[in-house]
């Protein structure tokens, strides 16, 4: 039986294509990081990995409140909603998958909530919160669309690539979650938002700030994963 290969993701798609083509070798950077493409052939020292779970434990806390935050500034009943959902996702669906596939690697949800955060997970979630609280929802989601879909282009890529290895990888699980339908919706789901949120909010005459927060995005999730490298580094 043959396995029907899902649809390439709609990433040259409106406003999130046309900031992610503008954006350039950043957002190349980004989802061909060395940290993934280590992920990908399964060289990744598994100290690197472990640390890049902690502090994902601690992103998540902060996404959902980026996505409390949209709740607020949202303008519609159908935005508020959609918010709303995505931090009961995060909070109740999200989180608790994380904490049992962090317990095959030895990581306790108690362990991970007393972890400090490093500096590079303070930095990107703090520079979402700080866009949304500044800005409006447009804003907002720019900030948060490199984590969303970069995530998700990053794993295609992967799958794409004839350097992965996924029989005998321990870091096939990890691709899989990104590579599912139901993420792979999710980041459909967040391009659309982009163009209607910019066609609502007037991307067009903003797009020179717009841009230059994606791109700022784009480099402090560079450097989470950067932060993921760095501690694997001189493990055996």
């Amino acid at each position: 039986m043959t396995t029907t290969p899902a649809p390439p993701l709609p990433l040259g798609h409106g406003l999130f294509g046309r900031l992610r083509r503008d954006a350039g070798p950043v957002w190349d950077a980004y989802v061909g990081h060395r940290f993934v493409r280590a992920l990908g052939d399964g060289t990744l020292p598994e100290p690197a990995f472990a640390h890049f779970l902690k502090q994902d434990y601690l992103f998540l806390i902060h996404f959902a409140r980026a996505y409390a935050l949209a709740g607020f500034k949202s303008s519609t009943l159908a935005d508020l909603r959609a918010a709303a959902a995505a931090v009961t996702a995060i909070v109740d669906v999200e989180m608790p998958l994380h904490v049992a596939y962090c317990r095959d690697w030895g990581l306790g949800e108690a362990q991970m909530a007393a972890e400090p955060e490093a500096l590079e997970t303070m930095a990107y979630t703090r520079f979402v919160l700080e866009r949304g609280l500044a800005g409006d929802r447009l804003d907002l989601d720019v900030a948060l669309a490199p984590c969303v879909v970069g995530y998700g282009e990053a794993v295609e890529r992967l799958l794409a690539d004839p350097a992965t290895r996924r029989q005998g990888n321990r870091y096939a699980a990890w691709m899989d979650a990104y590579a599912g339908a139901e993420y792979r919706a999710l980041v459909a789901g967040a391009i659309d938002n982009l163009d209607r949120q910019g066609l609502a909010r007037g991307a067009e005459a903003r797009y020179a700030d717009l841009l230059a927060t994606f791109v700022a995005a784009t480099r402090l999730e560079a450097a989470f994963w950067d932060m993921g490298w760095a501690a694997g580094q001189g493990a055996g």
